[in-house]
Protein backbone atom coordinates (compact mmCIF):
# COMPACT_ATOMS: atom_id res chain seq x y z
CA UNK A 1 0.00 0.00 0.00
CA UNK A 2 1.58 3.19 -0.84
CA UNK A 3 2.41 5.70 1.56
CA UNK A 4 0.75 8.52 1.46
CA UNK A 5 2.68 10.72 4.56
CA UNK A 6 3.74 14.18 3.04
CA UNK A 7 5.79 17.28 4.01
CA UNK A 8 4.15 20.55 4.18
CA UNK A 9 5.62 24.00 5.14
CA UNK A 10 7.86 22.31 7.39
CA UNK A 11 5.61 20.10 8.79
CA UNK A 12 5.30 16.06 8.85
CA UNK A 13 1.39 15.40 7.98
CA UNK A 14 -0.30 11.44 7.70
CA UNK A 15 -1.95 12.45 4.47
CA UNK A 16 -1.45 15.38 1.49
CA UNK A 17 -5.48 16.19 2.23
CA UNK A 18 -5.75 19.21 3.92
CA UNK A 19 -9.04 20.88 5.15
CA UNK A 20 -8.50 24.41 3.78
CA UNK A 21 -10.39 27.72 5.36
CA UNK A 22 -13.61 27.67 5.69
CA UNK A 23 -16.50 27.86 8.31
CA UNK A 24 -15.43 23.67 9.23
CA UNK A 25 -12.84 25.16 11.71
CA UNK A 26 -15.49 27.19 13.28
CA UNK A 27 -16.53 23.58 14.91
CA UNK A 28 -13.91 21.27 16.97
CA UNK A 29 -16.07 18.25 16.52
CA UNK A 30 -16.55 18.67 12.88
CA UNK A 31 -12.67 19.31 12.15
CA UNK A 32 -12.26 16.32 14.54
CA UNK A 33 -13.92 14.42 12.08
CA UNK A 34 -12.15 15.24 9.16
CA UNK A 35 -9.18 14.37 10.88
CA UNK A 36 -10.37 11.11 12.20
CA UNK A 37 -11.29 11.00 8.27
CA UNK A 38 -8.10 10.75 7.12
CA UNK A 39 -7.09 14.85 6.83
CA UNK A 40 -3.53 15.44 7.51
CA UNK A 41 -4.38 19.07 8.50
CA UNK A 42 -6.72 22.22 8.91
CA UNK A 43 -6.21 25.61 7.46
CA UNK A 44 -8.41 27.92 9.99
CA UNK A 45 -11.21 30.32 8.17
CA UNK A 46 -9.37 33.64 7.51
CA UNK A 47 -9.24 36.34 10.44
CA UNK A 48 -10.05 39.24 8.40
CA UNK A 49 -8.13 42.65 9.64
CA UNK A 50 -11.42 45.02 8.84
CA UNK A 51 -13.82 42.62 10.60
CA UNK A 52 -11.54 43.55 14.15
CA UNK A 53 -11.94 47.00 13.00
CA UNK A 54 -15.55 47.33 12.19
CA UNK A 55 -16.30 45.09 15.70
CA UNK A 56 -14.19 47.84 17.60
CA UNK A 57 -15.53 51.12 15.99
CA UNK A 58 -19.29 49.27 16.62
CA UNK A 59 -18.55 48.98 20.11
CA UNK A 60 -17.24 52.64 19.99
CA UNK A 61 -20.52 53.72 18.60
CA UNK A 62 -23.06 51.88 21.37
CA UNK A 63 -21.11 52.34 24.24
CA UNK A 64 -18.24 54.84 24.28
CA UNK A 65 -19.23 57.47 22.20
CA UNK A 66 -22.20 58.01 25.21
CA UNK A 67 -19.49 58.61 28.50
CA UNK A 68 -19.34 62.31 27.03
CA UNK A 69 -22.98 63.18 26.62
CA UNK A 70 -23.08 64.53 30.01
CA UNK A 71 -21.11 64.90 33.50
CA UNK A 72 -23.42 61.66 34.55
CA UNK A 73 -22.55 59.71 31.44
CA UNK A 74 -19.90 57.70 32.91
CA UNK A 75 -22.73 56.16 36.17
CA UNK A 76 -25.04 54.79 33.08
CA UNK A 77 -22.81 53.85 30.20
CA UNK A 78 -19.23 53.38 31.42
CA UNK A 79 -16.12 52.71 29.61
CA UNK A 80 -15.30 49.01 28.61
CA UNK A 81 -11.86 48.40 29.62
CA UNK A 82 -13.28 44.66 29.74
CA UNK A 83 -14.64 43.99 26.73
CA UNK A 84 -12.09 42.93 23.32
CA UNK A 85 -12.33 42.93 19.80
CA UNK A 86 -9.06 42.26 18.77
CA UNK A 87 -8.91 38.91 17.44
CA UNK A 88 -9.65 37.11 20.38
CA UNK A 89 -12.82 34.99 19.79
CA UNK A 90 -10.82 33.79 16.50
CA UNK A 91 -7.72 32.93 19.06
CA UNK A 92 -9.97 30.93 21.30
CA UNK A 93 -11.16 28.83 18.54
CA UNK A 94 -7.15 28.33 17.60
CA UNK A 95 -6.81 27.09 21.47
CA UNK A 96 -10.12 24.82 20.81
CA UNK A 97 -8.85 23.06 17.68
CA UNK A 98 -5.41 22.72 19.06
CA UNK A 99 -6.61 20.90 22.05
CA UNK A 100 -8.70 18.50 20.02
CA UNK A 101 -6.87 18.00 17.25
CA UNK A 102 -4.03 15.25 17.33
CA UNK A 103 -3.05 17.50 13.69
CA UNK A 104 -1.29 20.45 12.79
CA UNK A 105 -3.73 23.60 12.94
CA UNK A 106 -2.52 26.62 10.44
CA UNK A 107 -4.18 30.27 10.96
CA UNK A 108 -5.16 32.14 8.13
CA UNK A 109 -4.59 35.82 7.71
CA UNK A 110 -5.83 38.37 5.73
CA UNK A 111 -4.84 41.81 6.92
CA UNK A 112 -4.78 45.24 5.24
CA UNK A 113 -2.46 47.66 6.98
CA UNK A 114 1.13 46.82 7.70
CA UNK A 115 0.96 47.22 11.90
CA UNK A 116 -2.12 44.83 11.48
CA UNK A 117 -0.30 42.01 9.47
CA UNK A 118 2.73 41.87 11.98
CA UNK A 119 0.46 42.35 15.17
CA UNK A 120 -2.08 39.55 14.81
CA UNK A 121 0.47 37.32 13.48
CA UNK A 122 2.50 37.67 16.51
CA UNK A 123 -0.66 37.02 18.53
CA UNK A 124 -1.70 33.79 16.12
CA UNK A 125 1.92 32.29 16.81
CA UNK A 126 1.89 32.73 20.32
CA UNK A 127 -1.26 31.40 20.71
CA UNK A 128 -0.32 28.22 19.39
CA UNK A 129 -0.62 27.80 15.48
CA UNK A 130 1.46 25.14 13.62
CA UNK A 131 2.18 27.93 11.20
CA UNK A 132 0.40 30.99 9.38
CA UNK A 133 -1.20 31.14 6.06
CA UNK A 134 -1.04 34.50 4.83
CA UNK A 135 -4.29 35.51 2.47
CA UNK A 136 -2.99 37.95 -0.28
CA UNK A 137 -6.42 39.18 -1.18
CA UNK A 138 -5.53 42.62 -2.69
CA UNK A 139 -7.49 44.19 -5.24
CA UNK A 140 -5.98 47.00 -7.28
CA UNK A 141 -8.12 50.08 -7.95
CA UNK A 142 -6.14 52.89 -8.60
CA UNK A 143 -4.13 54.06 -11.36
CA UNK A 144 -1.30 55.48 -9.31
CA UNK A 145 -0.13 52.29 -8.29
CA UNK A 146 1.41 49.29 -10.88
CA UNK A 147 1.43 45.91 -10.67
CA UNK A 148 5.15 46.31 -9.39
CA UNK A 149 4.10 48.82 -6.53
CA UNK A 150 1.68 46.05 -5.75
CA UNK A 151 3.77 43.18 -5.97
CA UNK A 152 6.62 44.68 -3.74
CA UNK A 153 3.89 46.32 -1.33
CA UNK A 154 3.15 42.61 -1.10
CA UNK A 155 6.73 41.16 -0.46
CA UNK A 156 7.28 43.76 2.15
CA UNK A 157 4.40 42.86 4.09
CA UNK A 158 5.47 39.61 4.07
CA UNK A 159 8.78 39.96 4.73
CA UNK A 160 7.46 42.09 8.42
CA UNK A 161 5.52 38.73 9.16
CA UNK A 162 7.98 36.25 8.47
CA UNK A 163 10.54 38.32 10.41
CA UNK A 164 8.25 38.71 13.32
CA UNK A 165 7.05 34.92 14.21
CA UNK A 166 8.81 32.10 14.60
CA UNK A 167 6.08 29.80 13.04
CA UNK A 168 6.29 28.85 9.24
CA UNK A 169 4.30 31.20 6.89
CA UNK A 170 3.03 30.56 3.61
CA UNK A 171 1.34 32.74 1.32
CA UNK A 172 -2.20 31.76 -0.62
CA UNK A 173 -1.88 33.81 -4.09
CA UNK A 174 -4.05 34.47 -6.50
CA UNK A 175 -3.58 33.71 -10.21
CA UNK A 176 -3.09 37.36 -11.67
CA UNK A 177 0.84 37.72 -11.29
CA UNK A 178 2.49 38.73 -14.66
CA UNK A 179 4.73 36.19 -13.43
CA UNK A 180 3.87 34.00 -10.94
CA UNK A 181 7.13 32.16 -11.07
CA UNK A 182 9.27 34.69 -10.28
CA UNK A 183 6.99 36.48 -7.53
CA UNK A 184 7.18 33.36 -5.96
CA UNK A 185 11.02 33.13 -5.82
CA UNK A 186 11.04 37.01 -3.99
CA UNK A 187 8.79 35.51 -1.21
CA UNK A 188 11.02 32.64 -0.87
CA UNK A 189 13.90 34.95 -0.71
CA UNK A 190 11.94 36.72 1.91
CA UNK A 191 11.57 33.22 4.13
CA UNK A 192 8.29 31.81 2.94
CA UNK A 193 8.24 27.98 3.33
CA UNK A 194 5.14 27.49 0.68
CA UNK A 195 2.73 29.14 -1.45
CA UNK A 196 -0.63 27.72 -2.22
CA UNK A 197 -3.00 28.21 -5.67
CA UNK A 198 -5.23 29.84 -5.63
CA UNK A 199 -6.91 31.99 -3.81
CA UNK A 200 -10.62 32.33 -5.18
CA UNK A 201 -11.87 36.01 -5.54
CA UNK A 202 -15.51 37.27 -4.45
CA UNK A 203 -17.06 37.43 -8.21
CA UNK A 204 -19.99 39.62 -7.48
CA UNK A 205 -23.21 40.33 -10.07
CA UNK A 206 -25.54 42.40 -10.38
CA UNK A 207 -29.26 42.49 -9.67
CA UNK A 208 -31.19 44.05 -12.39
CA UNK A 209 -33.69 45.01 -10.40
CA UNK A 210 -33.23 46.15 -7.47
CA UNK A 211 -29.75 47.96 -9.24
CA UNK A 212 -27.66 46.12 -6.48
CA UNK A 213 -24.54 44.06 -6.33
CA UNK A 214 -25.51 40.96 -5.31
CA UNK A 215 -23.40 38.61 -3.34
CA UNK A 216 -23.42 34.82 -3.48
CA UNK A 217 -20.56 32.97 -3.22
CA UNK A 218 -20.31 29.53 -5.56
CA UNK A 219 -19.14 26.50 -4.61
CA UNK A 220 -15.91 25.67 -6.23
CA UNK A 221 -16.39 22.91 -9.41
CA UNK A 222 -13.58 20.96 -10.85
CA UNK A 223 -13.50 22.99 -13.84
CA UNK A 224 -11.29 25.38 -11.93
CA UNK A 225 -8.61 22.43 -11.22
CA UNK A 226 -6.55 22.97 -15.04
CA UNK A 227 -6.04 26.45 -13.73
CA UNK A 228 -4.11 25.10 -10.67
CA UNK A 229 -2.22 22.27 -12.15
CA UNK A 230 -0.87 24.62 -14.95
CA UNK A 231 0.25 26.97 -11.83
CA UNK A 232 1.66 23.60 -10.08
CA UNK A 233 3.94 22.44 -12.96
CA UNK A 234 5.25 25.22 -13.69
CA UNK A 235 6.14 26.20 -10.11
CA UNK A 236 7.12 23.00 -9.00
CA UNK A 237 9.98 23.08 -11.30
CA UNK A 238 11.27 26.63 -10.41
CA UNK A 239 11.02 26.75 -6.40
CA UNK A 240 11.51 24.19 -4.04
CA UNK A 241 8.81 26.00 -1.67
CA UNK A 242 6.16 23.76 -0.40
CA UNK A 243 2.84 23.74 -2.86
CA UNK A 244 -0.55 23.19 -2.19
CA UNK A 245 -3.89 23.21 -4.41
CA UNK A 246 -6.75 24.92 -3.11
CA UNK A 247 -10.19 24.85 -5.76
CA UNK A 248 -11.53 22.27 -8.08
CA UNK A 249 -10.52 19.31 -6.13
CA UNK A 250 -13.46 17.03 -5.48
CA UNK A 251 -12.27 13.23 -6.16
CA UNK A 252 -9.07 11.21 -5.56
CA UNK A 253 -8.12 11.25 -9.35
CA UNK A 254 -8.21 15.06 -8.90
CA UNK A 255 -6.22 14.99 -6.17
CA UNK A 256 -3.65 12.70 -8.46
CA UNK A 257 -3.71 14.95 -11.15
CA UNK A 258 -2.57 17.78 -8.56
CA UNK A 259 0.62 15.69 -7.11
CA UNK A 260 1.50 14.31 -10.71
CA UNK A 261 1.85 18.34 -10.93
CA UNK A 262 3.76 19.32 -8.01
CA UNK A 263 1.57 19.91 -5.33
CA UNK A 264 2.88 18.45 -1.73
CA UNK A 265 -0.86 18.42 -0.69
CA UNK A 266 -4.48 19.65 -1.49
CA UNK A 267 -6.93 21.59 0.11
CA UNK A 268 -10.12 20.79 0.28
CA UNK A 269 -13.51 23.01 1.38
CA UNK A 270 -16.67 23.04 -0.71
CA UNK A 271 -16.84 19.27 -1.40
CA UNK A 272 -16.63 18.97 2.42
CA UNK A 273 -19.58 21.51 2.78
CA UNK A 274 -21.59 19.43 0.48
CA UNK A 275 -20.63 15.71 1.85
CA UNK A 276 -20.07 16.51 5.05
CA UNK A 277 -16.10 15.89 6.55
CA UNK A 278 -16.54 11.91 6.33
CA UNK A 279 -15.81 12.60 2.67
CA UNK A 280 -12.10 12.62 2.87
CA UNK A 281 -12.24 8.77 3.53
CA UNK A 282 -13.80 8.71 0.19
CA UNK A 283 -11.10 11.16 -1.35
CA UNK A 284 -8.22 9.40 0.64
CA UNK A 285 -9.33 5.89 -0.73
CA UNK A 286 -9.39 6.77 -4.53
CA UNK A 287 -6.06 8.57 -4.16
CA UNK A 288 -4.84 5.24 -2.62
CA UNK A 289 -6.47 3.09 -5.28
CA UNK A 290 -5.02 5.23 -7.86
CA UNK A 291 -1.25 5.12 -6.71
CA UNK A 292 -1.61 1.62 -5.89
CA UNK A 293 -2.87 0.76 -9.28
CA UNK A 294 -0.05 2.53 -10.75
CA UNK A 295 2.44 1.17 -8.74
CA UNK A 296 3.87 3.78 -6.61
CA UNK A 297 5.52 3.53 -3.55
CA UNK A 298 4.31 6.80 -1.97
CA UNK A 299 2.45 9.77 -3.22
CA UNK A 300 6.01 11.92 -2.92
CA UNK A 301 6.98 9.30 -5.55
CA UNK A 302 4.64 10.63 -8.06
CA UNK A 303 5.03 14.07 -6.98
CA UNK A 304 5.67 16.15 -10.16
CA UNK A 305 6.15 13.63 -12.70
CA UNK A 306 3.85 15.40 -15.01
CA UNK A 307 5.28 18.93 -14.47
CA UNK A 308 7.63 20.91 -17.30
CA UNK A 309 11.06 19.56 -16.09
CA UNK A 310 10.90 17.14 -18.82
CA UNK A 311 9.76 20.17 -21.47
CA UNK A 312 12.87 21.42 -23.34
CA UNK A 313 11.17 24.75 -23.49
CA UNK A 314 8.43 24.74 -21.33
CA UNK A 315 6.96 28.26 -22.61
CA UNK A 316 6.95 26.95 -26.44
CA UNK A 317 5.48 23.48 -25.02
CA UNK A 318 2.42 25.42 -23.34
CA UNK A 319 1.66 27.83 -26.53
CA UNK A 320 2.07 24.50 -28.53
CA UNK A 321 -1.10 22.83 -26.46
CA UNK A 322 -3.12 26.24 -26.15
CA UNK A 323 -2.75 25.55 -30.25
CA UNK A 324 -3.57 22.47 -30.23
CA UNK A 325 -6.62 22.63 -27.88
CA UNK A 326 -8.48 25.16 -30.08
CA UNK A 327 -7.61 22.76 -33.12
CA UNK A 328 -9.38 20.13 -31.33
CA UNK A 329 -12.44 22.58 -30.84
CA UNK A 330 -12.70 23.25 -34.18
CA UNK A 331 -12.42 19.57 -35.37
CA UNK A 332 -15.22 19.12 -32.87
CA UNK A 333 -16.95 21.32 -35.13
CA UNK A 334 -15.86 20.70 -38.38
CA UNK A 335 -14.69 16.82 -38.31
CA UNK A 336 -11.83 16.87 -40.91
CA UNK A 337 -13.11 14.30 -43.86
CA UNK A 338 -10.59 11.77 -44.58
CA UNK A 339 -9.14 11.84 -48.11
Amino acid sequence: MAELTTSWLGLTLKSPLVVAASPISRDPEVAAAAAEAGAGAIVMHSLFEEQLAEEQMAAYRQIDSHTDMNAEAGSFAPATPGLSFDGDDYLRELTQLRQRLDIPVVASLNGTTPGGWVRYAQRIADAGASALELNLYDVATLTVESGADVESRQIELVASVVAAVSIPVGVKLTPFYASLPAFVHRLAQVGVRGVTVFNRFYEPTIDLDTLEVRRHLTASTPAELPLRLHALAVLSTTSELSLACSGGVHSGEDVARAILCGAHVVQVASSLMAHGPAHITRLRAELQRWLDGKGYASSAQARGLLNLARAPDPTAWTRMNYIRTLEGWRDGIHPRTKT
